[in-house]
Formats: structure tokens, sequence, C-alpha cells
């Protein structure tokens, strides 16, 4: 699907998964931010981080976090939506585009540096409408984009798509499934930028729908009974069909378009229609606040974690030459990278963090 089927440059041997961060904060409830939708938020932030680093398949079936995200990032696009919709779509691009103008000045001058020669199709880095370009040197680093491209595409169609989603709700929502089961059974997706933003866009649009229905209390007026018959039909959907239909044999979602949708549709379902009550977070403060950052930095977390996995590659090589750390530190172990990488993600957080800040409008400050 899109950028999901590309694997890992030459840095290290972690997937490209799809997977990662929404540039917004999510939806809050009437009486003030919901925490439970924060919570999912960081630790979908977190599995794709340990996804990328250990590579393991079952993760997306334990949690599939980029269906997860999408999901998130609708129920807040319809409550933006309840203000004019040219303003929101201005808003949703500014917060965007600006931080990816940032790491696209950074990695495109190293990808320069690496013998990158653009073409004309780099203005996708301006306005990625379509996978942005790059070398394989750089591939690691930019093929995470097909996430920001897929959450612009929503936000581009989301005024019709709620108008849409308001006469039916119900059997729009069932609907919404056809488009991938199409392309992935009796169809087929074209080549290029065009083919990958249909997949993604069909993979992911039961979830963004189902937080289209999450907002306006469609969810919460379902009966039990049949989210409890429902979710599992799907799941089990597409499990069956991510071990019959494996790559490679793998049953990596990733890979396998139609259990990636079924799977995730089955699952956010639960996690939207029974939701815990998060309120108690508040009494942690530790954990609160770690909350709390990963969702104002999560555009950050998300577009330079890829980044830091290169990096904790030449840094760790460095530190075999020290005897005492090779004597010390397990500097083979993926651990010990996983470990490295969040280091790294923490100080790009404070250098590039703030861009958020600005994005949004808001004063810059090297931790929210």
């Amino acid at each position: 699907m899109g950028g999901a089927h590309r694997k890992g440059g030459p840095q290290t041997a972690v997937h490209t998964e799809v997977a990662a961060a929404e540039p917004v904060v999510p939806a809050a409830p009437k009486g003030g931010r919901d925490r439970y939708f924060d919570a999912l938020r960081a630790f979908a932030l977190v599995r794709v981080i340990t996804y990328h680093t250990f590579e393991w398949p079952w993760l997306g079936l334990v949690f599939p976090s980029m269906g997860v995200m999408f999901a998130l990032a609708g129920s807040l696009m319809a409550r933006s939506l309840e203000r004019p919709a040219l303003r929101v779509i201005r808003g949703r691009l500014r917060r965007l585009l600006i931080p990816l103008w940032v790491f696209a000045l950074v990695i495109g001058t190293a990808m320069l540096l690496h013998g990158w020669l653009p073409g004309p199709d780099v203005l996708y880095w301006v306005l990625p409408v379509g996978d942005p370009p790059g070398n394989a040197w750089g591939e690691q680093a930019w093929a995470v984009l097909w996430y920001l491209r897929t959450y612009l595409w929503f936000v581009l169609l989301s005024p019709v798509l709620l108008r849409v989603f308001h006469r039916a709700p119900l059997p729009v929502l069932a609907l919404s499934l056809v488009p991938v089961v199409v392309l992935e059974t009796v169809g087929s997706v074209p080549d290029g930028r065009l083919g990958s933003a249909l997949s993604d866009l069909s993979v992911f649009l039961f979830c963004w729908l189902l937080g289209f229905a999450h907002r306006d209390g469609v969810l919460d007026r379902m009966r039990p009974a049949l989210v409890v018959t429902v979710a599992p039909a799907l799941l089990a959907a597409g499990a069956w069909w991510a071990f019959h239909h494996r790559v490679d044999g793998s049953y990596d979602l990733d890979d396998i378009p139609l259990a990636q949708a079924l799977w995730s549709a089955g699952f956010v379902l639960l996690l939207l229609r029974f939701r815990p009550d998060f309120a108690g977070l508040a009494r942690h403060r530790s954990a609160d606040r770690i909350v709390k950052v990963f969702n104002a930095r999560a555009v950050t977390i998300y577009l330079w974690h890829e980044v830091t996995l290169m990096a904790s590659v030449p840094l760790i090589d460095l530190m075999w030459n020290v005897p005492a750390f090779e004597r010390d530190l397990p500097l083979g172990s993926t651990w010990f990278q996983f470990t490295v990488a969040w280091v790294l993600i923490a100080a790009a957080v404070a250098l590039f963090g703030w861009v958020e800040d600005i994005a949004a409008k808001r004063g810059p400050r090297l931790l929210p």
C-alpha cells in the first residue's frame, strides 16, 4: 500500500512502515482534553518506532497504529468542520506543511550531498499530494511521508465526505470498505503515485469515517451487541486474508492492504465504541506529561524517527572504537539501537519541535 510496501534504506534493516503521527492534537470533549485519545496517539507512536526497529510482523495485529491514527484524525476533522471548511483546511495545511518543509530542507540537502539530482517532481516536497521524490540513500527517511500524503488527501476530501456521511452514516460507513475490496480482489491498483494514493486512501477510509461516527455520536448510539458482532467478524476476515495472502511468507499487514483495512476496521471500531475513562491519567503527572509531549510533538517524532534510526547505526559503530563501551555496553543488540534512537528522537524534538508551535501560530517552546 503506497509507501507501506517500501522497505528500509541501506542504513538499517528497518521497514518503513506506515505508521505514525497525526499533525494535530486529537479532539477534546466539551469539558477538556480527551486523555484516552491522547494516550492512543502516544502509544501508536511508540508502536510505530518499535516496529521500525525490530520489524516484528505481529505488531500490526497487536495494535494497528495507522488505523488508529486516521480514526483520531477523522474525529478531530469532523469537530473542526463545525467551522468554515476553507479556514479549517488552511489551518491543517499550515500545521502539516511547515514541519514538512523544514524536514525537506534538511533531508533534501543531505540527499544532494549523496548524489541526488531532483527533477520537476521535487514540487511534491512543497505540496505532497503525491509521494515526494528522493534517492536510495535517503529512502528510509522519506518513505514515511506516505502518511502525510494520505492525511493531506483526507483533509481535502473531508468537507465532501462529511456531507455524504451525514446523509446515511451507517450505510456510508459500511460501503467505505468497498473500494479496497474491489481494488484488491476484482480490480487492480494503478502504478505510480496515483496508485499509491488510491490504495492508501481506500485502506484507511473506513477508519477516517469511524472518526466522523465517533464525533457525531453515531458509535455511541450503536448497540453493543451489534458492535461485538461486526468487529470480530472484521477482525476474523482480516486475519484470514493476511494468513492466506502472505507476502514473501510474512503476514505483515503493511504488505497486505485488504487485511490491513479489515483488521484495522474491526480493531478501531472496538477502541472507539468502548472507551475507558482515562481522566485518572491527570493524577499521574509524569505519565500525563509524557503523553502531552508526544501529542504536541507528534509530527516531529513521526517525521524524524526514521532519521534517528539511520543515525544510530554510524553512532553505534563509533562506540565500538571505545574499549569501555565495547566491554560494558550491548552494542550489537537491537534493543540498544532502540534506546539510542529514543535519545536521538529527544534531540530531534529539542531541535525541531518548536516548528510545530510556529505552524500552530503559537510562541515557540522547547517543550510544551
